[in-house]
């Protein structure tokens, strides 16, 4: 089942709505169902924590989503989290290793979700990010 809903765009959205669709083949429909879709908290496979904390992020100040693109994860975990991959490819870990090895491996995919959500949020408020990726990526 579907509905109708009839809105106003400013002329700027509309023009980027019909390039969009004409550019990936879709109509404008089909690529504001999907922009709302993913817009909306629920519906994904994320722990409910975790999808609660993304969709908290759209109301948070530009300062508050700035601070949330830093690295969540220290220095040492992400040094012990590659230290345990290393190992693993080398013999079998141990329960204790494997298990924290889980539990850096989640704390850090959280942690991209989070820097991710932060980014495209500060993007949609029409933020420059073009500084964040020509920094030269630091490898630990």
């Amino acid at each position: 089942m579907s509905q109708t809903l009839t809105i106003t765009l400013p002329d700027s959205i509309f023009q980027k709505l019909t390039r969009v669709a004409a550019l990936t083949y879709q109509t404008v429909d089909e690529i504001v169902a999907a922009t709302v879709e993913t817009s909306l908290p629920g519906g994904t496979d994320l722990p409910d924590a975790l999808e609660a904390e993304l969709a908290a992020m759209r109301i948070y100040s530009d300062d508050a989503l700035w601070a949330a693109i830093e690295p969540t994860l220290s220095p040492y975990e992400l040094r012990r989290m590659e230290q345990l991959s290393d190992l693993a490819d080398g013999r079998d870990l141990t329960a204790r290793e494997d298990a924290e090895r889980t539990d850096l491996l989640s704390a850090y995919d959280r942690s991209v979700l989070r820097r991710a959500q932060a980014l495209a949020l500060l993007k949609q408020r029409g933020h420059d990010l073009s500084p964040i990726f020509e920094q030269p990526m630091v490898v630990n």
